[in-house]
């Protein structure tokens, strides 16, 4: 499938994982550039419904959205997280409550949830 030129990430402000995410979604989604929008455990932030992180957030996805076109959005969670310190499993189950929550907002595009692992590796979520 042909995502265009720009796709959206929601991710962790963790340095660590945003070239390990940017590179993954160019090479599986053929997309030149990746909007990258982080905040501290952003998939608590979304998955357990925080108003104010998540108004945020909405409003970056969008300009994503409009200004590059982008078709894809990408939220995530990792290891090793400090702004979200949980195990995995939480992880997993607040990634899964992010993807139908942002794919409520009713935009256009394909919305995927990922693991970044202990050896920084992408795991996509199956929903």
């Amino acid at each position: 499938m042909n995502f265009g030129k720009f796709a959206t990430s929601i991710n962790c402000i963790d340095g660590r994982i945003q070239i390990p995410i940017s590179n993954w979604i160019k090479q599986k989604y053929f997309v030149e550039y990746v909007d990258v929008i982080s905040h501290p455990g952003s998939d608590k932030v979304i998955g357990e419904k925080i108003i104010e992180g998540i108004t945020e957030i909405k409003s970056k996805v969008l300009v994503s959205i409009n200004a590059h076109n982008s078709k894809l959005v990408v939220i995530s969670g990792h290891h090793d997280c400090a702004g979200n310190p949980v195990s995995k499993e939480m992880h997993m189950t607040q990634i899964k409550k992010s993807i139908n929550l942002i794919k409520s907002w009713y935009y256009p595009v394909t919305v995927i949830g990922i693991w970044v692992n202990d050896k920084w590796e992408i795991e996509e979520i199956q929903e």
